[in-house]
């Protein structure tokens, strides 16, 4: 009976165990089914699936085989959560590659349109006749011309000695009164300083007195008075005349002076004029000064016509001769000039020869001390076109080009190359005789060329 009740309890446990482990595992499989798919990637999950503690027991309780079952089950949602996330990387790439090529192809037809250079607008420039005007734009034909090559040197500007002039009193005399100051302009004739002095007073009173003499003389005639005595006072007058014409006084003062006929106004003053037109370049004096003859009291120059001082190397010398063309270079602004003097001994300290370069200089742009660039055109030629510095521009790519004029008013880009530059002179090549390019105000052209070159397709 004991057995009996035992093998009862045994077969009840086993049951309950089996009934809870079969109850259990399909409560679990349920909710397994009803579980939603989670995010890719979430590992956690599967995690918690492996830590279950039902599932735990389970695998206790189960045999091998039901293990068996259940690893390849999980292993199998393994292996479709990874063949998803493949299937999403492939799918990425391939999206991914999809992009590239539609940007490529963006790119492909961007480069269809043919850049800025195929837009025949966005590379020409087409001007009124009032904006050419307003921008001072000046054309030129382009002809042949030769070009000496370049020798450059420093130089040094300085007074035109042909047009200087310098004031100085032939005798010894004090400064009464200044007419001008320093950096004037003054005519030819004018007065510029007012003098005093001892000799001056002498002469100007035996000048009044041999004029009055010869004055005397002449009106009794020759009949009255003696050949001797008339020719005397022609000498007289003479002498007298030249002393106060030496001295300092013109013509034309001793006309004014001798009119007043009167001994009182022998003071010994008289007026130093200027001997030409120009500029008050120094007047080292004071009022009230004593003055040496042959003392410089003014200068006066014609600043309007210069001398640039350039010293050459005597193998640079050999190239050049008087009136070969010469460039001087003062900040931005070139000026056209020639050689007009060459010395023939060296500097004996810096072993190079001087000459002198002449330049117009209207406008006062360079001054006597002032420092400059200069370059000498050599008797070594080219010939070939010859354009102005400013006719040529660089490019946005940074090549050397111009602006041809293709019809009325319409400026097109070309390139060209420069062979040589020669001061403010250019010889190029790429252009054909005869074309007509943009000499004066290339930048304003290049400008409004830039302002229409905008991208249709804001790249």
């Amino acid at each position: 009976m004991k057995n009996k009740i035992a093998i009862w309890m045994v077969l009840s446990f086993a049951a309950s165990g089996v009934a809870l482990a079969t109850e259990g595992h399909d409560h679990q499989q349920e909710e397994q089914k009803g579980q939603p798919h989670q995010v890719h990637g979430d590992h956690g999950g599967h995690d918690d699936h492996d830590n279950h503690d039902g599932h735990g027991d389970h695998r206790k309780d189960e045999n091998h085989e039901g293990q068996g079952s259940h690893d390849e089950q999980s292993e199998k949602g393994h292996d479709d959560h990874d063949s998803h996330d493949d299937h999403s990387k492939d799918e990425s790439h391939e999206g991914h590659g999809s992009h590239d090529e539609q940007s490529e192809k963006g790119h492909d037809d961007h480069d269809g349109h043919g850049g800025h250079d195929d837009h025949g607008e966005e590379s020409v420039a087409e001007l009124s006749r009032v904006q050419r005007d307003m921008a001072g734009i000046e054309t030129l034909v382009v002809t042949t011309q030769s070009l000496g090559q370049g020798i450059t040197a420093p130089g040094e500007a300085k007074l035109n000695a042909y047009k200087t002039t310098k004031i100085t009193p032939r005798t010894p005399a004090q400064v009464v009164e200044r007419h001008v100051r320093l950096g004037d302009h003054v005519q030819k004739n004018q007065p510029l300083v007012t003098l005093s002095s001892i000799e001056m007073a002498e002469a100007q009173g035996a000048l009044i007195e041999a004029n009055s003499e010869l004055r005397r003389v002449k009106k009794l005639g020759k009949k009255v008075v003696s050949g001797k005595r008339f020719v005397n006072a022609e000498i007289a007058y003479q002498l007298a005349y030249a002393k106060v014409n030496a001295f300092g006084m013109t013509p034309r003062q001793i006309k004014q002076f001798l009119r007043k006929g009167k001994a009182i106004n022998a003071t010994g003053e008289f007026q130093l004029l200027s001997f030409q037109e120009g500029t008050v370049m120094s007047d080292g004096f004071v009022v009230g000064e004593l003055i040496e003859p042959g003392q410089v009291l003014m200068s006066i120059s014609d600043e309007s016509v210069l001398w640039i001082e350039a010293r050459l190397t005597p193998e640079d010398a050999t190239h050049i001769s008087v009136g070969s063309s010469a460039r001087v270079q003062v900040g931005e602004q070139w000026m056209q000039g020639k050689v007009v003097q060459m010395r023939h001994a060296l500097d004996e300290t810096t072993r190079t020869l001087s000459v002198n370069i002449e330049i117009a200089n209207e406008k006062d742009h360079v001054h006597p001390g002032q420092f400059v660039h200069v370059v000498i055109e050599s008797q070594i030629t080219q010939n070939g076109i010859v354009l102005p510095v400013e006719a040529v521009v660089r490019s946005p790519d940074g090549h050397w080009q111009v602006f041809v004029e293709t019809a009325p008013n319409r400026f097109e880009p070309k390139e060209i190359e420069v062979v040589q530059t020669v001061g403010d002179q250019m010889l190029v090549k790429g252009l054909e005789e005869g074309e007509t390019v943009v000499g004066k105000g290339a930048f304003f052209v290049q400008s409004e060329i830039a302002k229409g070159g905008f991208d249709p397709h804001n790249h």
